[in-house]
C-alpha cells in the first residue's frame, strides 16, 4: 500500500476516527485505525460498540488496506512538517511514513485481523440539516440518566414522524424534548434510543451549517452520514418512558420571564451550591416577580428576577443545576414557565411558536420557613 496525503488532511482524519479507537481491550486489532487506501483514504476506529470512519483525498499509488497503531501513527503525523505525507506499507506490513526530512518507520498489522463492521446500509436515510441535529442533541443530551439501573434511559430517544423529528431524554427528575419540523416531509415514521456516549460523538462532528446530514436505521444499529465522516452505533433496547404522559397540560399559573435574565439570577444564586454542598433553590413565583433563595453551610444567597404573570405566591424548591442546564440550551429570548402547585413539576415551553422545546423539572422537597 502507497498513499500520499496533505498533512492537515491526515490529521483531521485522524481526530474524528480514533475518538471511536479502544483504548484497552482483549482485540489488540481495534486499538488501532483501519486504514483502507483505494480510489482515497479511509479511516476508521471501532471499539465494538461505536464505529467512526472518514473518507479524505489522497494520492494512492498503490490500493491495500493495513492496522496502523492508532496513538503511534497520530503523533506521529501531527509532529510532521506541513505539507504531503507519503506512506508505504510493505508486504510484511512496515511502515514507512516520510514528509520533508522527517522519516519513521514503525510497524501495521493486517486488515484481515479487524472485525466485520456492523452493516446497516439496507435502510432508506433520513436527511437533516446539521445545524438542525446539533441542536436536538445538545438540547436534550444533558438529561440522560448516567447511572445503569435503567439502562434504556442512558440514551436519547428519536422519534420520527412525517412531519416533525423529535429527540426526547430523561433521568428520572428531569425530561427534554425538542423537536426539528422539517420543510419537506421525511415520509417515515420510526422511533429509536441512541446511547448518550455515540451521541456525544456525533456532536462534535456535525457543524453549525446547513449542509445536510442523515441518519439510517438498521434492525439493531444506526448509521449517521455527516460529510465525510460516517459513525455507526448499537441501538439500546427496552421500553422507553411514555414521556408524553408524564408533562402536565393545561397547567393553571403560566409566566413569562427572559432567558438571559433568569439564567444570570439562577447562575448567582447557585455560586454557594455544589456537589459537596447540596441545597434546592426555594422559588416564590409572586405578581411581576420571582424570588430565589439558598442556604448551604457555606452561605446563603438571594436574588429576584422579573417576570410577566402571577405566579399567586406559589413556592416551590429545585436543584439549580437541572434549572440552570435547560436554561442554557433554550434557543429563545423569551421563556413561558408553566406551574400547577407546589408539588408539580416545572414546565419550561416557548413563547414564540417558531420554537418547539419542552423542559420539564420535576420539585426538590423543601422545609417550611
Amino acid at each position: 500500500m502507497r498513499f500520499t496525503c496533505e498533512k492537515n488532511t491526515l490529521v483531521a482524519g485522524l481526530n474524528i476516527a480514533s475518538r471511536a479507537v479502544a483504548q484497552k481491550s482483549s482485540l489488540s486489532s481495534i486499538e488501532g485505525i483501519l486504514c483502507k487506501a483505494g480510489h482515497g483514504l479511509s479511516l476508521t476506529g471501532y471499539n465494538m460498540e461505536t464505529a467512526i470512519t472518514y473518507d479524505m483525498d489522497a494520492d494512492v499509488t498503490d490500493p491495500g488496506s493495513c492496522i496502523l497503531p492508532a496513538r503511534l501513527f497520530g503523533d506521529i503525523i501531527r509532529r510532521l512538517p506541513e505539507g504531503p505525507v507519503t506512506v508505504v506499507v510493505d508486504d510484511n506490513y512496515k511502515v514507512s511514513i516520510r514528509s520533508g526530512y522527517a522519516s519513521f518507520n514503525i510497524s501495521a498489522e493486517d486488515a484481515q485481523d479487524y472485525p466485520e463492521l456492523p452493516d446497516v446500509n439496507t435502510g432508506r436515510p433520513v436527511s437533516i440539516p446539521q445545524n438542525k441535529l446539533k441542536e436536538l442533541i445538545c438540547g436534550t443530551i444533558f438529561s440522560v440518566a448516567e447511572d445503569q439501573g435503567r439502562p434504556i434511559h442512558t440514551g436519547v430517544k428519536f422519534e420520527v414522524a412525517d412531519d416533525t423529528i423529535t429527540a426526547v431524554a430523561v433521568d428520572g427528575f428531569r425530561l427534554s424534548r425538542r423537536t426539528y419540523h422539517p420543510e419537506n416531509g421525511t415520509g417515515r415514521e420510526m422511533s429509536f434510543v441512541v446511547p448518550a456516549q455515540s451521541l456525544k460523538e456525533v456532536e462534535k462532528i456535525v457543524t453549525d451549517t446547513e449542509e445536510n446530514a442523515s441518519f439510517t436505521l438498521g434492525p439493531k444499529h444506526i448509521l449517521f452520514q455527516m460529510g465525510s465522516a460516517t459513525l455507526v452505533c448499537r441501538l439500546l433496547e427496552g421500553d422507553f418512558l411514555d414521556w408524553r404522559r408524564v408533562v402536565p397540560s393545561n397547567c393553571p399559573i403560566k409566566l413569562v420571564v427572559n432567558v438571559s435574565d433568569l439564567s444570570a439570577s439562577v447562575e448567582r444564586v447557585g455560586l454557594i451550591v455544589s456537589e459537596k454542598y447540596k441545597s434546592p433553590v426555594r422559588c416564590v413565583f409572586s405578581n411581576q416577580e420571582l424570588l430565589m433563595r439558598t442556604n448551604t453551610t457555606i452561605g446563603a444567597a438571594e436574588d429576584r428576577c422579573p417576570m410577566a404573570g402571577d405566579g399567586k405566591e406559589l413556592e416551590i424548591g429545585f436543584n439549580v443545576r437541572f434549572l440552570a442546564d435547560a436554561l442554557r440550551v433554550i434557543p429563545s429570548d423569551e421563556v413561558t414557565l408553566e406551574l400547577t402547585n407546589g408539588l408539580s413539576a416545572i414546565v419550561l415551553t416557548p413563547v414564540d411558536e417558531k420554537f418547539d422545546f419542552a423542559y420539564m423539572i420535576l420539585p426538590v422537597r423543601i422545609k417550611s420557613n
